[in-house]
C-alpha cells in the first residue's frame, strides 16, 4: 500500500495530529503537530519518505504547536503552512494558505477550505483522490468534532457573537454540503475543552454527524447561538497564553527540553525562588504519606498536561519530584505540550534520598469514604469535579468549586474548617488538596477513590 494516513493521539490534551505520506512519491505532510515531534520523524523513517509540508488548521489555544520544532528537525526539507484568512499574522517564517489552495502528495490531494467560527482564520483540509478527484475525508481541526462542535468564545466576549455566526455558516454552507460518505478527522477526541461533550470515537462521517450531531441539526441561528454558548465548558486559564505563544512562534529546542538531575542541596537552593513551583508526580497515596512542603501533587497520568496548564504559569520555574528517575522523559513531554519548558531540574533519587537525608516531610491526610460517612459531622466535603459531574449527584452537604476555578475562589473556603476534598476517583482531589495545603489550609484531607468509591460503598447520594 503506497498511501499512508495515520492519526496520532496525544493523550491528556486529547489532541489528534495526522501523518500523510505516499511511499511511491516519497513525500509526507503532518497536520497540527505537537511539540514532542520525534514521533513524526520516526514515521518518516519507517515509510522512507521526506516530510515536506507541516500544516496548521488554526492558531491553537489548548496546546503548544510543534510546527516550528518539527520543521527545524527536518533540516530544510519542510516548511510551515498556515492560514492567512481574515488577515491572520504570525511572527515566524511561514507559507500562507488561503481558501482553495491545493497540495498534492502522490495519490492524495489536500484542498484548503476556510471554516471560521472556532477562530477567524480556521481552515479545514479536504482529502481528495488524485485520480478520481472525489473527496474521501476532511481534517476539520477544531471546527467539527464527533458529536460536537468547536467553541467560538476563546477570543473574548466581544468576538463571541461574530464567531458564533461564522461557525453557524460553516456548518450550513461547508460541512452540510459535503457528501455523507466523507470521513471527518478532527483535531480533538473526547476530553478536550475545545468543544462541549466531544464523542469517544476518533473519527466520524459527515452523514453520521448530520443525523446525530445536535449542533448540525439546528436550523435557526438564534437556537444555534443559545445551544453553542450555553454548552461551552469553562475556558482553561492557559488557553489565551497558548494562543499568543503559537502566533508568535514557540521556542525551538531541536530536542526535548533538557532537565538536570539535582542533589538535595541544589534542589533546596532552587526552592528559594518564590516563583518556583514544585510538582510531585507520584501517586496520591505516596504523596499523602510524605512530601516536600509546598509541593503540588499532579500525578504522572496523561492529564498532567491539562492541569499543569490550568494551574501553573507557562513561565514559572518548575522543580520535579518523580516516582523514579526513569519517568523524567514522560513527565517532561507532558509538561511541554502545554508550554511548560522552564524546568529547573528534578530531585535525584526522588523522595527516598530526601527522607534518608533527614529532611522535613509534610503529610496530606487521606480519609476513606467510610470514615467520611461515619464522621460526617466533623468534615465539610468539597467537590472539585466539573459542573456536569456535580449535577449528576454528589456527597450530601458538599460544597462545589471546580478544580480549574479553585485558585480564584479560595476565599470562599474557611481555612480552619476540616475539608474533605473529592472528585471522581481521587486524582483531582489530591491536586486540589495539595493546592489548598500550599495556601495555608491546615485541616485539609484528600479522599482516595472519591465519588466512585462513595457510590461503590452504597453510601447516600444527594441530587
Amino acid at each position: 500500500m503506497a498511501l499512508r494516513f495515520e492519526p496520532i493521539l496525544a493523550e491528556g490534551i486529547a489532541q489528534v495530529s495526522y501523518f500523510i505520506c505516499d511511499e511511491n512519491a516519497g513525500c509526507a505532510a503532518v497536520i497540527d503537530p505537537r511539540p514532542d515531534a520525534d514521533i513524526y520523524l520516526q514515521k518518516a523513517r519507517q515509510y522512507r519518505v521526506t516530510i515536506t509540508h507541516v500544516f496548521e488548521t488554526h492558531i491553537h489555544a489548548d496546546f503548544m504547536s510543534g510546527a516550528r520544532e518539527l520543521v527545524s528537525r527536518c533540516k530544510g526539507s519542510a516548511k510551515i503552512f498556515v492560514s492567512v484568512e481574515e488577515n491572520a499574522t504570525y511572527d515566524f517564517e511561514h507559507e500562507p494558505v488561503r481558501e482553495g489552495d491545493e497540495f498534492k502528495f502522490g495519490q492524495v490531494k489536500i484542498r484548503a477550505m476556510h471554516t471560521p467560527g472556532h477562530t477567524p482564520e480556521h481552515v479545514s483540509y479536504l482529502l481528495c483522490d488524485t485520480h478520481k478527484g472525489e473527496p474521501w475525508g476532511i481534517m476539520t481541526g477544531d471546527s467539527l468534532f464527533v458529536d460536537s462542535i468547536g467553541r467560538p468564545d476563546l477570543l473574548g466576549d466581544e468576538k463571541t457573537d461574530e464567531l458564533t455566526h461564522a461557525l453557524f455558516n460553516t456548518m450550513k454552507e461547508v460541512f452540510c454540503k459535503l457528501g455523507d460518505e466523507v470521513i471527518v478527522y478532527p483535531c480533538h477526541a473526547a476530553g478536550s475543552a475545545c468543544g462541549p461533550d466531544i464523542g469517544d470515537r476518533m473519527n466520524t462521517t459527515i452523514g453520521y454527524e448530520k443525523k446525530h450531531n445536535p449542533f448540525m441539526q439546528i436550523e435557526s441561528f438564534d437556537a444555534f447561538k443559545e445551544a453553542v454558548q450555553d454548552s461551552a465548558p469553562p475556558v482553561p486559564t492557559h488557553y489565551p497564553k497558548m494562543k499568543k505563544l503559537n502566533a508568535k512562534g514557540p521556542e525551538v529546542f531541536g530536542h526535548m527540553p533538557q532537565v538536570r538531575s539535582l542533589s538535595i542541596k541544589e534542589f533546596e537552593k532552587e526552592t528559594k525562588n518564590t516563583d518556583t513551583v514544585i510538582i510531585d508526580t507520584r501517586d496520591m497515596l505516596a504523596f499523602g504519606g510524605g512530601h516536600i512542603e509546598g509541593a503540588l501533587n499532579i500525578g504522572q497520568r496523561p492529564i498532567l498536561s491539562v492541569w499543569a496548564g490550568w494551574l501553573i504559569d507557562t513561565n514559572a520555574p518548575i522543580l520535579l519530584v518523580l516516582p523514579d528517575d526513569k519517568d523524567l522523559e514522560r513527565v517532561v513531554k507532558l509538561l511541554w505540550r502545554t508550554g511548560h519548558s522552564n524546568i529547573k531540574g528534578y530531585l535525584a533519587g526522588n523522595m527516598r534520598t530526601w527522607q534518608e537525608s533527614g529532611k522535613p516531610i509534610k503529610k496530606l491526610p487521606q480519609l476513606s469514604v467510610y470514615e467520611l460517612n461515619q464522621y460526617k459531622e466533623q468534615y465539610q466535603p468539597l467537590d472539585v469535579r466539573k459542573d456536569k459531574e456535580w449535577q449528576n449527584g454528589n456527597i450530601p452537604n458538599a460544597k462545589h468549586i471546580f478544580l480549574g476555578e479553585l485558585m480564584d475562589n479560595v476565599s470562599k473556603l474557611d481555612k480552619e474548617q476540616n475539608l474533605a476534598v473529592y472528585c471522581a476517583s481521587g486524582y483531582r482531589a489530591s491536586i486540589a488538596a495539595s493546592f489548598l495545603q500550599i495556601k495555608g489550609f491546615k485541616n485539609v484531607h484528600s479522599i482516595p477513590g472519591s465519588f466512585k468509591a462513595w457510590k461503590a460503598a452504597n453510601l447516600p447520594i444527594e441530587n
